[in-house]
Formats: C-alpha cells, structure tokens, sequence
C-alpha cells in the first residue's frame, strides 16, 4: 500500500477507453475518498489531454483511506468503478503549510489558521503574471527572494487576461467562448509553478476568472455556464495543493452585478466547504454586504488601489475597512491590494514610494481587525524583463524589469513589518481608535494614526506615520507597562522604557514613521 504524508498530494492517474471531441463539455469524472474514520470527501477529477484524466487529493487525517471512482459514461472501464486505497502517515519535515495543515477560518472568523490552529499571517505579493511569463529558473529565483522576506502568499492570475495573452510560450488555457475548449499543456506548466510555491512554504492564491474587460477578461467574456465550468476545471486540479481561491479579480461585483458572482460562487464551490475562497473587487469597491451569507464566501478581500488623493487615504482609514468588521457574520479583511511600489499614483502623479506603501499596509492591518495585508511592486505583478510600460496599463509609470523590483525597498520593509507583528499576539488585535485622544490627521488625512489593543488588552500596537506626538489613555491596560518603538524602515527596536501615566504622551524617536508597542507585564 503507497504511503502518503498527511496534507500532501495524492494523485490518481487514469486513462479512458477512448477519446472525447471535448471531455469537459461532454463528460465528468470524481471520486468519494474515504476516511479512516468513514467520512467520505468528494473530489472531481480533470480531463489532461489524449486519454489522460487525473484525479488529486490532500488527505487530512492518518490512517487507511480508499477511493472509488464515477464516471459519467459509466462503459467506459478505464475511468469509471476505479478503486484503491493508500495509508496516510504523519508528515515530518518543516514546511508550515504540511506541518501545520490546510488554512480554514478561525473561529471567531477575524483571521486564518491552519488546521492544527497555528494562526496564519497572510502576507501576500501581487505577481499576477509571474506564473504565466516566468522561466523556471527565474521563478525560482523569485520565490526564494520572497520567502526570505516573509511572504506567504503570491497573487496570481490563471488565464489570459488584460495584462497578457497567454503564457510566456504563446498558450492560452481555453479558445473559445459559447463552448470552450481546455487546453491541459497550459495548466501542465502552471502546476509545476504552484507546487514549487507550496515547496518554498508559500500560498498560493490564484484568480480564476479575472473580471474587469469584457475583451479578454473570462470573467465577462464568458457566458455564465462557461465561466463555472472553467473554475470548476481549476478547483479539480489545484485544490490538493494549499491554495487559497480569489473568484473574480478586480471587477465591480456590487449591487445587481453581485448576483451572477454568487450564482457561479455556488456552483464552484458548494459541496466543498474545505476550500477558502474570496473575490478581489476594483479599487475601493467593498463588497463585503453582497457577500457576507455567501457558504463558500470565507473571507473579505478588498482594493484600496493606487490613488493618494485625501479621499483615498479616508477610505482605507475611516470608511469600510474601519467599520465593517463590527458587522455580523464576522469575516477576516484583507486588502488583498494597496499602493503598488513605484506605481505612479492617480492623483499625484508620482510614483508610490516605499513609505506610501508600508503607510497603506500598517493602516490595513491596524484598522481593520490583523488578519494580513499584500504588497504589490510594479514591475513584478507584470511580470516585466525590461522597462517598459505594462500592457493595457496607460499611465501607471515604466516598470522596471521583475529582477530590479524585487530589490525595491518596500519588500524589505514589509518583511520588518511582519517581524512586528509576529513579536506579540497579532491575532487577538482588533481596531481601538478609542483609546487615542485625539486624532491627528483631522486637518490631513497623511498624519492618520491607527490604534489597536489585543481583545486580552495586554498588548496595544500602535501606527504613526509622521512622526506626530500623540497621547493614549491607557486606563485598560493591566499596570505595570512597559513600551519600545519600533523602525519600520530597518527592523530595530528602541529600548524597553516605563509607561507609568493611564494619560500618556508619545514622542518618536524623529520625524519619519514609527511603530509603537505598549504591553502590560
């Protein structure tokens, strides 16, 4: 009997008795596993070209499993009443993603965890066309950069859309549009890409269906039968590997438009409630009300985009991601996309530094309960080896090639940033604007300072992006107290100092951005 670690990849490869003109129109095949406990877990299985079908699955817990196979075109034998079993042995090695298990929910539904309830900070980088254009060495040397710094989580897209038109070898993964037709060479190369991801440690968290131009976007493209039919090709082939699903990406998913997302969201995913999933909405779009009693709807990603305008910066500070997270059914909030590093920014003008990117990032996980934040460096989410513009994005500013931008500072500084967080118990934090006397970024919205206390109130952290006095009541906390700045330009810390005062005053070190964590013994 094979042996298989827990949380790792079991693969199933069949061959049918003959060939299919179009098998994802025409047939179906899947597979009930079974536990050693007896529960049984549904998977559907994917058509890899010729007579090739593939059947993939994570098994959870350790023991005996076994398996039976359907088949739609129950005569054909190759596919159909196919059994097996394989034993499930307990993973060893150190990678946090089999170590630790799946990514779920919490409980109390503010942040992920894995499976063994280890908490889960999402920290995400945008390289949507990384998987696409990519050479194998180069991808490589990307994740290897990006897990050194601390990154969890890469963003990508699955298909041609309006940024390329197809892989870095001219394939696209479907032709077609009232009936589609897979192409397996496509997502034969992107399985290579996701698994190396999860060998590096690392999340993946592909868009299926990218939604914002009706041209080249399968997300409108695609006519609703079609579209379901393509991500249900995705989820049976990815969802053995610890990915993480974006639905639709950066399309405008409120109000009437919301209902074909749910509609398809349903036919996706019901009947797999193991798998996370969000939608990646427009910039400063918040869709989190058209979701919320959505089953397969598990998180709320949102957009707080490139601008720099005042009004911008009200929006991520003061306006949904600062109230929402009261609302009920609680969800984790994650912007799942702030200022890109050297973007050039709407209003502005100028390009996104990396302060304007750490700023958004330090807002996004203080005023909204922590649950994690992504960074996005132009040049990388295009996926670009010169500089140059990238395609179908006028005005964003030349992007420097993937291998320059990977050095931008802001990488680093994000990497400092988790390191903060990962000091304390960053999952217990939610937003305490109350407890700062008075908020400095009346008069500008730049100066805003974020405020927020774990539910324990043994911790407060605390975000101030000027360098602005500023001073706390601090009554709740347990006495006595102790304080230390944190730089998020290099990492360090200040030394420990008293906090003796319930209304106390801070000063930074200087006038550039500080991090400030106040802790009771």
């Amino acid at each position: 009997m094979s042996q298989i670690p827990c949380w790792a990849k079991f693969e199933i490869n069949l061959i049918s008795d003959k060939i299919y003109d179009n098998p994802v129109q025409e047939i179906t095949l899947s597979a009930i596993f079974k536990s050693p406990d007896g529960k049984e877990y549904p998977v559907l299985g994917f058509w890899n070209g010729d007579k090739n079908w593939v059947i993939r699955f994570s098994p959870c817990k350790i023991g005996k499993w076994t398996y039976v196979t359907k088949f739609s075109n129950a005569d054909d034998l190759g596919l159909n009443n196919q059994k097996g079993e394989f034993h499930c042995v307990e993973y060893t090695g150190d990678n946090p993603l089999f170590k630790h298990g799946a990514i779920r929910v919490s409980e109390n539904r503010r942040y992920l965890i894995h499976s063994d309830g280890t908490p889960f900070f999402w920290l995400g980088d945008t390289a949507w066309n990384g998987v696409l254009l990519s050479k194998d060495d180069d991808w490589r040397v990307y994740l290897k950069d990006r897990v050194n710094k601390g990154f969890t989580v890469v963003q990508f897209v699955t298909t041609q859309w309006r940024a390329a038109t197809g892989d870095i070898d001219g394939r696209v993964p479907f032709t077609g549009k009232e009936k589609i037709n897979i192409n397996p060479e496509f997502f034969k190369r992107m399985d290579k890409r996701i698994e190396e991801m999860n060998d590096f440690g690392i999340v993946g968290a592909p868009v299926m269906l990218w939604a914002i131009s009706a041209d080249t976007d399968p997300g409108l493209s695609l006519p609703d039968d079609q579209a379901i039919l393509l991500a249900k090709y995705m989820l049976a082939r990815y969802s053995a590997y610890r990915v993480i699903w974006i639905l639709g990406g950066d399309g405008n998913y409120r109000g009437e438009r919301s209902e074909r997302w749910k509609k398809i969201g349903r036919a996706v995913f019901d009947g797999y409630p193991d798998q996370i999933a969000t939608m990646h909405p427009q910039g400063m779009n918040w869709v989190a009300d058209e979701f919320r009693h959505e089953n397969w709807f598990s998180f709320n990603g949102y957009q707080s985009g490139h601008g720099d305008s005042d009004d911008t910066l009200k929006w991520l500070c003061e306006g949904p991601p600062s109230v929402d997270w009261k609302k009920e059914p609680h969800h984790p909030i994650i912007n799942l996309e702030p200022n890109y590093e050297a973007h050039v920014a709407y209003q502005s003008r100028k390009p996104h530094d990396a302060k304007a990117v750490r700023r958004a990032c330090y807002w996004s996980l203080l005023v909204s309960p922590t649950a994690g934040v992504t960074y996005g460096a132009h040049g990388i989410w295009s996926w670009e080896i010169e500089p140059k513009e990238p395609m179908n994005h006028k005005g964003s500013g030349i992007a420097q090639p993937w291998y320059e931008a990977i050095k931008f500072p802001g990488s680093l500084h994000v990497k400092y940033m988790k390191e903060f967080f990962m000091s304390f118990d960053w999952w217990k934090l939610i937003p305490a604007p109350e407890l700062l006397v008075e908020q400095p970024s009346k008069d500008d919205p730049h100066k805003f300072v974020a405020v927020a206390k774990t539910s324990d109130n043994k911790y407060i952290a605390v975000y101030i992006p000027e360098g602005t006095d500023i001073k706390l009541d601090l009554n709740m906390l347990k006495k006595p107290m102790k304080a230390k700045w944190f730089n998020p330009r290099n990492g360090e810390w200040s030394d420990e100092f008293d906090v003796n005062e319930s209304l106390q005053t801070f000063r930074p070190i200087d006038n550039e951005d500080w991090a400030l964590l106040i802790y009771s013994l």
